[in-house]
């Protein structure tokens, strides 16, 4: 018995040597046609599958013999190839990959905190290129999402589908992110448009409806994540300065200048790799002598993102962005004579805002991704003007940890984290006392493809918020007094949010999709706190002002195309989105004192449509680029109507609408104010040769409802009014913009540019009170080596 058992061992250990010794290996690194390593590439082998690690780096141990190998790539062709290995062999492949052609294969990030090709993507999404901003000579991020189908900035505000009206610079329903992580002012939750790094974009992604459920408060209506460019194998630089003048306005007497009021600055950038540390420089500087009288901007940027790479597991980097500005300006116009006059006191500003951003990558050895982000964001706002002091110092500490774990054999990625959110707030507009703010935060995501057609998605977040501040607060000015207390100094809340989608490939070119998705968004200080004066009228508090909620539903389809060689795709989609207790600034009469203080203003439903096309490629022969689209939304109030008892939220939300001002019951319409019912966008370039020429316009229809004290209430520093209602009822026919611009190429590496905006020199106001400007030239000059 022992003999057979000795002899049976024998045996098994000859043959697992017999099996190790036909043991063999692939491996290699997947780059870019730029020779740049491309992270957490999947390369297939037989069924086993390998991530590329921060080098590009993958292995495959397998049994000897002949087998078709896959790498996939999301935005990249797909490569394949057959490979036959001998017992022990290793073989060694370095596979570049080609740049996809096709639009829906674009990477995207943001819908699932990792790339997904865009046709996959279950919301509704907008990728925006570096060449855009190039071509017409964007300095302010906000500029650049007027181009976006669906956006309309109202002021400052981003409004995507109506889901916001104008705020007046506190509290917004549309989350911007710089490489995934929030960056908004801490006490209004406002985020700062013109600190964004343009000069450094990778791309910029706008995603349409409620993504609370992985980025959290403040995500209630959309998203726009702004993705920073890293080194390439061979080093990039670019130089690109401007030099802007205002013409004449088509009613002349409104120019009030003698010598011609100018823009101008520059921008510019460097990427190097330097063996295991990525460098990336930027800088820009902009000054402006505003064709608004006595307005004036001064500001300059400085960005430096760093990256060392450890070994091919382990990542670390520092990013840093610093701005300095200073500034003035008005918030409304003197009269319908002086419309680039100022007819409120001028308020001055001197800011500094830095943030300072730390994180860690790493790949364990089953390939799970280890990711650590840090922010510290700091503001140092002096503002003010003769009617009250809006100085504010605040502070942001943001950290997340997220892990994913992509489980290539069930075809399914996981996402999970937690995040802790602080602010640190004090201000002369919050009664000068301190608030401090905590929230933490947990997510996970897991999506999941079925016969490699059928991708669905789901997630879910938990929010828990705390808002530290004074037992009780007393805020005096010569107009009134008011006081409030907050029982404990604390105010506490947690809130769960979910969302689900799908997107279904029914041809390689055709995907439909399907998501619902919920929104939550806390109070920000200063929409519950604010103590000022704005127009000669009060601002206060709210301390009963409530979080909002609501959800977003979508159907849509995008449909891939090709003319020539111009690759394109089509996207319709119809959307409804609701909110539980809006929350909006609203002007009240109460014991014969008026003054502005942000309600609940009740639930509120937005239904709509919208057609898109986003295309590129040779035309015909001519290198075009295209992106157009139309936005239907028709919002409403649940409660609306002069006919609601006195005091009830119906019957406030029409007294405070200018479309039930006139006395007509028949003009009482139930809109939400600040909104266009119908927009339409369009810009198409197309080069040939060496000249390349643009097209770009903009429509709106009326804005049908604002605030009726703008209307009837608003009047200059000289006690008249503004005449805002004559002009609405003079320009309420919508209004239709028309940019060109052309550009000739010297050499590969240098472009001249002109740009005309406002080619008609059209009168309007994309801001009740702001008049915008009239027809302007820019030139502009790029280099890049």
């Amino acid at each position: 018995m022992n003999k057979i058992l000795f002899t049976l061992i024998i045996l098994s250990t000859g043959s697992l040597s017999l099996v190790q010794s036909q043991t063999a290996k692939i491996t290699g690194t997947i780059t870019d046609s730029k020779n740049t390593p491309l992270i957490a590439a999947t390369v297939i082998v037989e069924g086993e599958g390998s991530i590329t690690d921060l080098d590009g780096r993958f292995e495959v141990n397998i049994a000897p013999g002949t087998y078709e190998l896959a790498v996939s790539y999301v935005g990249y062709e797909p490569h394949k190839e057959r490979v036959s290995l001998a017992p022990n062999e290793e073989k060694i492949l370095n596979i570049p990959l080609t740049e996809s052609f096709n639009l829906l294969e674009t990477a995207t990030v943001t819908s699932g905190k990792h790339e997904v090709a865009l046709g996959e993507v279950t919301v509704s999404i907008d990728v925006i290129k570096p060449a855009l901003i190039q071509s017409t000579n964007q300095t302010s991020l906000s500029g650049l999402l007027e181009k976006v189908p669906g956006i309309n900035m109202i002021g400052d505000q981003a409004n995507i589908r109506g889901g916001s009206g104008f705020s007046y610079g506190a509290g917004s329903r549309v989350l911007l992110l710089i490489d995934d992580m929030p960056i908004y002012q801490a006490d209004a939750g406002f985020p700062q448009w013109e600190d964004v790094p343009l000069e450094n974009v990778e791309q910029i992604e706008v995603v349409k409806g409620a993504a609370s459920a992985l980025y959290g408060s403040s995500a209630l209506n959309g998203i726009v994540n702004v993705r920073t460019a890293y080194a390439k194998s061979k080093p990039e630089t670019s130089f690109a300065p401007f030099y802007n003048v205002v013409g004449t306005p088509d009613n002349e007497q409104l120019k009030w200048w003698g010598d011609v009021p100018y823009t101008t600055g520059f921008s510019a950038a460097h990427r190097r790799r330097m063996g295991k540390f990525d460098l990336v420089l930027g800088t820009n500087y902009y000054r402006a002598d505003s064709y608004q009288d006595s307005s004036f901007t001064r500001r300059g940027r400085i960005t430096v993102n760093t990256r060392y790479r450890i070994n091919d597991r382990l990542s670390v980097g520092l990013n840093s962005n610093f701005n300095k500005s200073k500034g003035s300006s008005f918030f409304f116009w003197q009269d319908l004579d002086n419309m680039y006059r100022p007819g409120a006191p001028v308020s001055n500003s001197k800011n500094l805002r830095y943030n300072i951003d730390p994180f860690l990558t790493y790949f364990d050895k089953s390939n799970n991704r280890h990711k650590f982000m840090g922010r510290f964001f700091n503001v140092d706002n002096e503002t003010g003007s003769a009617e009250a002091d809006q100085s504010n110092i605040s502070q942001v500490y943001y950290g997340e940890y997220q892990f994913q774990r992509k489980m290539e054999k069930l075809d399914m990625m996981l996402t999970s984290g937690i995040v802790y959110n602080g602010t640190r707030v004090r201000a002369p507009l919050y009664g000068d006392t301190t608030f401090v703010s905590d929230n933490f935060a947990g997510y996970l995501q897991v999506e999941k493809k079925f016969d490699d057609r059928l991708n669905i998605s789901a997630g879910f977040r938990f929010e828990d918020n705390t808002l530290r501040t004074p037992d009780s607060m007393l805020y005096k000015s010569d107009l009134l007094t008011v006081g409030g207390s907050v029982p404990g100094g604390k105010i506490k809340e947690s809130k769960p949010v979910l969302r689900i989608g799908a997107s279904y490939e029914m041809s390689p070119t055709s995907f439909l999709r399907a998501s619902w998705g919920q929104g939550y968004r806390f109070p920000t200080i200063a929409e519950k706190f604010i103590f000022t004066q704005f127009g000669g009228l009060p601002i206060i508090p709210n301390f009963d002002l409530q979080s909002e909620t609501g959800w977003t539903a979508e159907i849509g389809i995008r449909k891939g195309f090709k003319v020539s060689n111009f690759n394109a795709f089509v996207d319709v989609s119809t959307f409804l989105s609701e909110y539980s207790d809006m929350m909006e600034f609203t002007f009240i009469i109460e014991n014969f004192n008026a003054f502005f203080q942000s309600q609940n203003i009740g639930d509120t439903r937005i239904k709509g449509y919208e057609i898109s096309i986003n295309g590129q490629g040779s035309l015909f022969g001519l290198q075009t680029t295209l992106l157009a689209g139309y936005t239907y939304i028709d919002p409403k109030f649940k409660e609306f109507g002069v006919d609601f008892p006195e005091g009830s939220r119906g019957r406030l939300n029409a007294q405070n609408s200018s479309v039930c001002s006139t006395g007509d019951p028949d003009d009482c319409v139930n809109i939400l104010k600040y909104r266009y019912k119908h927009t339409a966008k369009f810009d198409m370039e197309t080069r040939f040769k060496k000249v390349s020429i643009g097209l770009a316009a903009f429509y709106t229809s009326y804005m049908e409802n604002i605030d009726v004290v703008f209307e009837l209430f608003l009047v200059n520093q000289e006690g008249q009014s503004i005449g805002l209602r004559e002009f609405r009822q003079t320009h309420n026919n919508g209004d239709l913009v028309l940019n060109l611009r052309g550009a000739y190429f010297l050499t590969n590496q240098l472009k001249a540019s002109i740009l005309v905006k406002n080619v008609t020199n059209h009168e309007y106001s994309s801001r009740p009170g702001k008049l915008d400007a009239p027809r302007n030239f820019t030139l502009r000059m790029d280099y890049n080596f």
